[in-house]
């Protein structure tokens, strides 16, 4: 049974409607794949075992989209009467009073969720370990981490819990995990699928996005739980229809390997310069592009998280200090730092990055560059804190090559993996390459992304 929870949404729905299987018994499936695996990975915090089999029953899988298949939801995403948490001791009994929208919107396809997937405290880092339930541990190394913050909802894709879960991305929390889990993880447009998962509307950094195993199976997500929505503001886009053909011949593609900044690991840097170059194959072009990256850039990123932080979560630390992630604390302290006139100069700073960022896109439709600069690190914070710096050459040294790309926040950007690691250090650990698109054109970094998923399983 847990080998149907295996197979991609398109799979599971042509079971579905050839009546070769039911929901009850995909939902029977998934929950064996998670009993299987959750003592070695970690990577739901709760399980709605009984829920998910009266919803399979009752589904009318006909309907099709998303209905009758298995599916997760973050830790951090509300669903009214269950158990939401966000990776917090604080929180750690708290149930949900509301249901967010991209919750709704994945029910009313009727999707049935199986359960929720761990995270940092609040979303916080890029590596998913808290307090209150441990580390989640990558699939492919169990000593190696996930990455962060949607780690849990990888984790539970690439081990093959469920086709699809849910993730939010403020920082890269669904494109860091996708690309070290080996999995394909969309950032779409601000405002593509309302966000209300926060106390503030106008939030301009955070979105909700999909973790998947193939491309396809991020379209499923994309086109349930798309707007327009007035319950977000930002969620103006006119529905995305999925185009009939995903050929990129004639597309023209900008290829940074370092973005003007960062330190990119050998094996990473030739496993995206490969790809760039098949894809010429499809009849893209390919020419090299230098945004010119700052490490500043990321300090600014660093300095919005901090006021996020402390403007969400600051009021908790008179209280529960003793109980919280000591770097969450650090976050929060770091924000409240900062001034309102700081804190609007920041946007200044902002729309410079904006305009070097989307420099490249004025002559190419989408911008290709690593995911992550080096392969994961150790499975716990702990151990990842105790590791030797890397040697200081003048270069970003950070292994996140995404959280900047939330400055512009308005780009679609998809990680899709693109090789492993050859090493004997790293070997078999998955490569992910970001595609980076204009505003709105979701469809055209989908079927860039399709093409790499084309070359890697031929």
């Amino acid at each position: 049974m847990s080998e149907l929870s295996s197979l991609s949404v398109a799979q599971q729905r042509a079971l579905l409607n050839s009546k070769q299987v039911s929901s009850r018994e995909l939902v029977d499936g998934a929950l064996a794949r998670i009993e299987q695996v959750q003592p070695d990975l970690n990577c739901f915090v709760e399980v709605w075992a009984d829920e998910a089999r009266e919803r399979a029953q009752s589904v009318d899988s006909s309907q099709g989209g998303l209905a009758g298949i298995p599916i997760a939801i973050k830790d951090t995403s509300s669903w009214l009467g269950h158990k939401s948490t966000s990776g917090s001791r604080i929180f750690e009994h708290n149930v949900a009073r509301h249901t967010d929208a991209v919750v709704q919107k994945l029910l009313d396809a009727g999707a049935i969720i199986v359960g929720s997937t761990n995270t940092p405290e609040f979303a916080h880092a890029g590596i998913t370990d808290n307090l209150l339930w441990g580390a989640t541990r990558n699939p492919h190394n169990h000593e190696r981490t996930t990455g962060g913050s949607s780690g849990g909802s990888a984790a539970a894709v690439a081990s093959g819990c469920v086709a699809l879960a849910e993730g939010s991305d403020m920082g890269g929390s669904v494109r860091i995990p996708a690309s070290w889990c080996g999995i394909v993880g969309l950032k779409p447009s601000l405002g593509r699928i309302p966000m209300t998962a926060l106390p503030g509307l106008f939030d301009t950094l955070s979105h909700h996005g999909p973790l998947a195993r193939t491309v396809d199976d991020a379209w499923e997500f994309l086109l349930a739980t798309q707007g327009p929505s007035l319950s977000d503001p930002f969620s103006v886009l006119s529905s995305l229809s999925r185009p009939t053909s995903s050929s990129i011949d004639g597309i023209s593609i900008g290829l940074s390997i370092d973005l003007g900044c960062w330190d990119v690991d050998p094996e990473i840097a030739t496993a995206v310069r490969d790809t760039a170059k098949q894809l010429t194959g499809f009849g893209a072009t390919v020419h090299h592009v230098d945004p010119q990256f700052t490490i500043r850039d990321g300090a600014l990123w660093l300095e919005m998280w901090g006021i996020f932080m402390a403007t969400y979560y600051g009021h908790l630390v008179d209280e529960h200090q003793s109980i919280m992630d000591p770097l969450v604390v650090w976050l929060i302290q770091l924000g409240e730092t900062f001034s309102a006139v700081d804190a609007k100069r920041m946007e200044i700073e902002r729309t410079d990055f904006w305009n070097r960022a989307t420099s490249p896109l004025h002559d190419h439709d989408v911008l290709i560059c690593p995911t992550m600069s080096q392969a994961p690190g150790p499975a716990t914070k702990i151990d990842n804190m105790s590791r030797p710096a890397l040697p200081d050459n003048g270069l970003c040294q950070t292994e996140d090559m995404t959280s900047v790309w939330n400055l512009a926040s308005p780009l679609p950007i998809v990680s899709v993996p693109c090789g492993r690691h050859p090493s004997i250090t790293n070997a078999g650990l998955p490569i992910g390459l970001q595609v980076v698109g204009k505003p709105g054109r979701e469809d055209q970094v989908l079927a860039v992304a399709a093409a790499i998923e084309k070359m890697q399983t031929n």
